[in-house]
């Protein structure tokens, strides 16, 4: 039966199905919130390696998420770029896999570090004094490990799955990169237990993180109530409330995505709830974890300082 299967080499990629105009006006703002996500997450990274005050758990943690950020929007943002001034707008199909494996490893990553950084901020507010003996340099660099590792063995899981499938057709994929709803569609075969390892994995994945986030919070929004001084608790309610702002989007727009009905969000609107966990939470991390922040500020200032000619 498989001999008489006609074998995808490459698939289309239909993107954003709008006119000319609009698909060049795209472009410009996509290219432009994309240059802001790479200087945004490049600054923040360099500013932590080099700037040795901000060699702490919190940044740590933070220079994950910079380095997920880029990755993550560069994985899926440059061939969208292309396909909308390009009128030939396919993909060889062994780049489109490797699209979604990686598209999924990184998301599973952001998940992940992103309970680590609740949990450092839980330790930093709620247990101070015992602080550097929790969130030692070996268990951030055993949690940091253990979330890219777990990430890529999951999203490893969702690759074998999607590769022992027969793939004949159709050969456009309705999106804007190789998502991996829509890269299933494109196989000839009974696709059930994919979207059951998928469901499965988006309850480990997400729901589970995001209970342990709300959790983490939920803990420090007390001990902030606590806080004899005023000052001192509005500085730690607008850090956090801007932290869980990042993770109600990523998180809300991921679940919305992959776990609610799907007659719920045709395929238009899970292009736009894409744009959110691919472009603009990128885009939004490096403004709300860091460049709001004093010590980063303070990094920035120095670093200038020491690039001006004497």
């Amino acid at each position: 039966m498989r001999g008489n299967q006609t074998w995808i080499t490459e698939v289309t990629l239909l993107g954003f199905q709008v006119d000319t105009a609009l698909e060049f006006f795209l472009f410009g703002l996509f290219s432009l919130f994309y240059t802001l996500t790479l200087l945004g997450n490049g600054v923040i990274l360099g500013l932590i390696c080099l700037d040795s005050r901000l060699h702490t758990p919190m940044y740590f943690c933070l220079s994950h998420l910079a380095v997920i950020d880029m990755s993550y929007a560069s994985n899926n943002v440059p061939k969208m770029l292309e396909n909308l001034v390009n009128q030939k707008r396919t993909i060889s199909f062994v780049p489109c896999i490797m699209q979604t494996f990686l598209y999924l490893a990184f998301a599973h990553a952001e998940c992940l570090i992103l309970v680590v950084m609740s949990y450092d901020r839980y330790v930093a507010i709620c247990h101070p004094l015992h602080y550097t003996v929790i969130m030692s340099w070996r268990v951030c660099i055993v949690l940091a490990i253990t979330s890219w590792a777990f990430s890529f063995l999951l999203a490893l899981v969702h690759l074998v799955l999607i590769l022992r499938l027969p793939f004949c057709g159709p050969h456009e994929v309705n999106h804007f990169f190789c998502e991996i709803l829509s890269v299933l569609k494109l196989a000839c075969a009974d696709t059930r237990l994919n979207k059951v390892v998928i469901f499965a994995a988006c309850v480990f994945i997400l729901v589970g993180p995001l209970c342990l986030v709300l959790v983490s919070y939920s803990c420090i929004l007390l001990a902030i109530l606590r806080i004899q001084s005023g000052e001192g608790r509005r500085k730690a309610f607008s850090t956090c409330s801007s932290h869980l702002c990042v993770v109600g989007l990523f998180f809300g727009s991921a679940i919305v995505m992959y776990m609610a009905p799907k007659s719920r969000h045709p395929e238009e609107q899970q292009k736009i709830l894409s744009l959110f966990y691919s472009l603009f939470n990128p885009m939004l991390n490096p403004l709300i974890y860091s460049l709001r922040n004093a010590e980063v500020k303070g990094a920035l200032r120095r670093g200038i300082r020491k690039e001006r000619p004497m």
